[in-house]
């Protein structure tokens, strides 16, 4: 078979130029790429061969095996001339990517070359530095002259060490900022299982002065009997949240039925068909959309009764339906931090709430519109702008959580004619907080475990699941400047006031909690350590008169003579407790001789050495 011109050479060992002619590489010109093409065609030729590439299941990468079974390296230009003519009938594309290849390959090991050789300089000239600085310092306790070759060796080697830890360094804290760092991190204490994620401190210097009754909330909360938890569910404040742990979340002899689909549930007492939670997912809105302290303190007998018309009784019959259902009716809510709640109020707004079905009402009538004007004209209130929400001075989103806890009957309900203004909130400030300190339970939203744990302390009812702190809320998504912060809090500045004390009232509530729950288990403890002593000693006298009395029978049989012996003993434990008796009643004849030391002491000398042997054993048990 015949090959080729450009491919018969590569057969023959590549023959020598002649001194100053060029060698020839390439395939003559005269070769048209046709008969390039019929050759290669042709089974079993070389060019076929190449054509064909690699066998199949070889990669074609940089690494795989090239032409002629020959690696292929960088410092030999395809390994001599007698590969060019091959290399020169392969496709334009295949011999442009390997010229590329080439390329790569050289510039990479000139750049690792190049890389290597700058390494070992700068380490070259950082090791003559460092001993110039290390003979200078330690000039005197070395010897004359360089350093030898074990210090050079000792430093390069923590030179190389301190290197790899700024690199280990960089890996583990990218920023600037690194917890390993960080001193607090190795001496702070184990976290509080009840500590809120806001991060405020466990303790806290306390502003208002309680008392242990104010402190300490614990209610005989019986279920099967006649008491009822009342919830007074403020906006925004996480009510719904929390009313939902209280139908679902309580560990109960009789747990709340709540079917898939409806939001009340079915809550009633143990083998009872009365309920013993008045709120949103229980009984519903049973006494209007939100009621109030006001509201909820006249409503709640009357619908527990079964008497709704007693909504309309005098004012003068309310003191005493107080006064019969603070007996019972434990009244608990949740505040909130009054600017989150204001923007997130403004938010639910926003949406299109407009919580029309709130009665408000106030000494047995609702109050009139020119005792309540509306904020807009329409359906709602709907895309209103913070500005506009904050302009309406009719709006009952400031303040809120004052006035609905306060007794609005103090203050005329919502006849704002009856006092002056500032004697108004005064007056309903004082109601909010002395009802909140008398109420049964309050938390706070921005603490959710502390909440849970007071919640089960007061009521002596445990959940389930732990609570969850969300720190995210439409609230905090509302990006404010410190002006328009200024003026919610100017606008509010009696639920600032209110919410002030309430957090001081329940952190000191927590601590006080904590403080007796640590009391009475190092109580249990001590008292488990004596019983366990006690138990000891026990066994050990039991043990001890077992063995005495075992060997008293064996040298009875063995010697007669020690009945005599017993007899003695006998009469000796007889004499001890003689002289314990007269050492009590010595006790208190030095008391009354401390009266009157004129009166001369009996003689107790005979008994002092049974009462010191008395005082040992004692001593010893």
């Amino acid at each position: 078979m015949a090959l080729p011109a450009c491919a018969a050479p590569a057969l023959r060992p590549p023959l020598q130029p002649e001194r100053g002619a060029p060698a020839r590489t390439t395939c003559p010109r005269r070769h048209s790429r046709v008969e390039a093409e019929l050759a290669a065609s042709r089974p079993g030729s070389v060019a076929a061969s190449v054509r064909a590439g690699p066998p199949r299941g070889v990669s074609r990468g940089f690494n795989s095996q090239p032409l002629l079974d020959e690696p292929l390296k960088a410092s030999s230009s395809l390994a001599g001339a007698a590969r060019a003519p091959l290399f020169a009938l392969l496709p334009r594309g295949r011999r442009r990517r390997m010229h590329d290849l080439r390329r790569r390959w050289d510039l990479g090991s000139l750049c690792r070359a190049l890389l290597t050789r700058g390494l070992a300089a700068l380490g070259h000239s950082l090791k003559h530095v460092l001993g110039a600085i290390f003979s200078k310092i330690f000039g005197p306790l070395a010897s004359v002259g360089n350093m030898d070759e074990k210090s050079n060796k000792l430093l390069l080697a923590l030179v190389m060490l301190f290197l790899f830890a700024v690199i280990v360094l960089q890996y583990v804290c990218p920023g600037t900022e690194c917890q390993l760092l960080r001193l607090q991190a190795f001496s702070s204490p184990m976290p509080d299982p009840y500590r809120s994620e806001d991060e405020s401190s466990a303790r806290f210097v306390p502003r208002y002065n309680f008392s242990r009754g104010d402190l300490l909330r614990k209610v005989d909360f019986d279920i099967k009997g006649d008491d009822l938890i009342v919830f007074l569910h403020i906006q925004k404040t996480g009510g719904t949240t929390f009313g939902r742990h209280l139908v679902r979340n309580i560990q109960l002899e009789q747990p709340c039925e709540c079917r898939v689909g409806q939001k009340k549930c079915t809550c009633h007492r143990p083998g009872k068909r009365e309920t013993w939670l008045f709120s949103r997912f229980s009984t519903g809105w049973s006494c209007g959309l939100h009621a109030d302290w006001t509201e909820l303190t006249s409503c709640v007998p009357a619908v527990v009764d079964g008497k709704r018309d007693a909504r309309l009784r005098p004012s003068r019959w309310r003191i005493f339906q107080i006064l019969d259902a603070s007996r019972n009716f434990h009244y608990i809510t949740i505040l909130r931090d009054p600017v989150s709640r204001y923007l997130s109020e403004w938010r639910h707004v926003q949406r299109g709430a407009t919580w029309k079905a709130s009665l408000h009402v106030c000494d047995g009538r609702p109050p009139t519109s020119e005792e309540l004007p509306s904020c807009y004209t329409g359906d709602d209130w709907s895309g209103c702008p913070l500005k506009e929400f904050m302009d309406c001075p009719y709006n009952l989103a400031n303040n809120r959580q004052v006035r609905m806890l306060s007794d609005l009957t103090l203050v005329g309900c919502y006849n704002l004619s009856v006092m002056p203004e500032k004697q108004r909130n005064k007056v309903l400030l004082e109601s909010a907080k002395t009802n909140l300190k008398h109420m049964a339970f309050f938390g706070l939203t921005e603490f959710q475990r502390k909440t849970q744990y007071l919640f089960e302390k007061t009521f002596n009812m445990n959940f389930i699941s732990p609570f969850t702190q969300y720190n995210t809320t439409r609230a905090s998504s509302v990006e404010i400047n410190e002006e328009i912060q200024k003026r919610i809090e100017g606008l509010n500045f009696l639920d600032m006031e209110l919410y002030s004390y309430a957090k001081d009232l329940f952190l000191q509530r927590y601590q006080f909690m904590r403080q007796k729950e640590h009391q009475e288990a190092r109580r249990k403890r001590q008292e488990q350590r004596k019983f366990l002593k006690g138990k000891l000693l026990q066994t050990h006298f039991q043990s001890q008169s077992q063995g005495q009395s075992q060997n008293l029978s064996q040298n009875q049989s063995q010697n007669p003579n020690l009945n005599a012996n017993q007899n003695v003993t006998q009469n000796l434990i007889q004499n001890l407790t003689q002289t314990s008796s007269q050492n009590s009643s010595q006790k208190e004849n030095r008391e009354s001789q401390r009266q009157n030391p004129g009166q001369e002491q009996s003689d107790s000398n005979p008994s002092n050495g049974t009462n010191d042997y008395i005082g040992s054993v004692e001593k010893w048990r």
